[in-house]
């Protein structure tokens, strides 16, 4: 019926259905329009709009000048921007930030994903030549290098530098939110795999004064990672290897793997999972933390925007919980329990304990 044009002329003039037929045809309009509202906001994050009505509402013609576009454009972009909830109208010609716009503001996690996204969108251009070609082959699988790189661990440093910034820039996002759900005061060591430039730490250590830090990634991040954290000089030791190949550090009596696993195939998180297990004593604990495909409200978060971004990565997906602990079971876990999180679509979190061995007698 709603792939009939008869029944959607007749549904959009009943009154008891016309209001479900609108919503419907804002639905459909918004996926179609969604690439020109993710442009707009570009647009305002790289002209510094956000920042400037920080300051308080602005004329038309003081944003003109400011933001150095003609008034015709400023005006467009404007109006843009009011009409995506960015901003909002003071009066008739002036500005001020709008309930998106001010959650913006000094947000650098967030402007560093937006900015970030210029290059998802380059790879994108063509989507079928890329599902009919398979990922890897763009921008963003060479801005991820060690996703499509046969021995990441010799990447340099210019190599990793980039993404290791955004990962850093972007790490407030889900440290607070983890650490709400499971605060790790009752640990003394923590080794947290794939750790970048040590962001996840850093945000362990302030929370967490009496646990030791241990971060594991490839060699050159590593690198980067014991400058970040010498501050904490004592307490945190940096390792450099490939989970793929080197045994992790042991020590720890939990293991984090925050926006890891989803970065790989099943067979490599396999590997690093029994890594994880190989490196934990019989008590010990994993805790995973990532965006999921069954996240309830969210669902076109996973399947939909990691699907495709990570098919341009050349590598991972995102996956439901429910995979996810049968991942766990298979690699010498309890298959663990998830934790509520304040805001599931950043990041949600599952906590799992080494298997015990079963005995057997004799």
């Amino acid at each position: 019926m709603l792939a009939s044009a008869r029944f959607r002329r007749w549904a959009a003039a009943f009154p008891l259905t016309r209001p479900i037929a609108r919503r419907r045809a804002r639905a459909l309009f918004d996926l179609c329009a969604g690439f020109v509202y993710s442009q707009v906001l570009l647009a305002c994050v790289r002209l510094r709009v956000f920042e400037i009505l920080a300051e308080g509402p602005q004329t038309v013609d003081v944003l003109t000048q400011r933001l150095a576009l003609s008034r015709e454009s400023a005006i467009r972009l404007l109006d843009a921007a009011v009409s995506l909830q960015l901003l909002v109208r003071r009066g008739r010609e002036r500005y001020a930030l709008g309930t998106l716009g001010a959650t913006l503001v000094g947000n650098a996690p967030v402007l560093s994903m937006i900015e970030h996204h210029a290059l998802l969108y380059n790879d994108l251009r063509d989507p079928v030549d890329m599902l009919r070609k398979g990922g890897g082959q763009g921008e963003l699988a060479q801005y991820w290098s060690y996703a499509v790189t046969s021995d990441p661990a010799q990447l340099q440093s210019e190599r990793v530098a980039d993404y290791s910034a955004l990962m850093t820039a972007s790490q407030p996002l889900v440290a607070d939110e983890v650490l709400d759900a499971y605060p790790m005061t009752n640990h003394r060591c923590l080794l947290d795999v794939g750790g970048g430039e040590g962001g996840f730490l850093a945000a362990v250590a302030t929370r967490v004064p009496a646990i030791r830090l241990m971060l594991f990634d490839l060699p050159a991040v590593a690198n980067r990672a014991r400058i970040k954290l010498a501050a904490f000089a004592g307490r945190a030791s940096t390792y450099g290897g490939s989970f793929l190949v080197d045994a992790l550090p042991t020590g720890a009596d939990i293991v984090s793997l925050v926006r890891v696993l989803h970065d790989h195939d099943d067979e490599v998180v396999r590997k690093i999972l029994r890594a994880v297990r190989s490196a934990l004593p019989p008590d010990g604990v994993l805790l995973v933390a990532e965006p999921m495909a069954d996240t309830p409200g969210a669902e076109a978060m996973g399947d939909a925007y990691f699907g495709f971004y990570l098919l341009a990565m050349g590598s991972g997906r995102a996956r439901t919980a429910e995979r996810l602990r049968e991942l766990l079971l298979e690699c010498g876990f309890d298959g663990g329990r998830q934790l509520a999180t304040r805001l599931p679509i950043q990041t949600r979190v599952i906590v799992a304990k080494v298997k015990s061995a079963v005995k057997t007698g004799g």
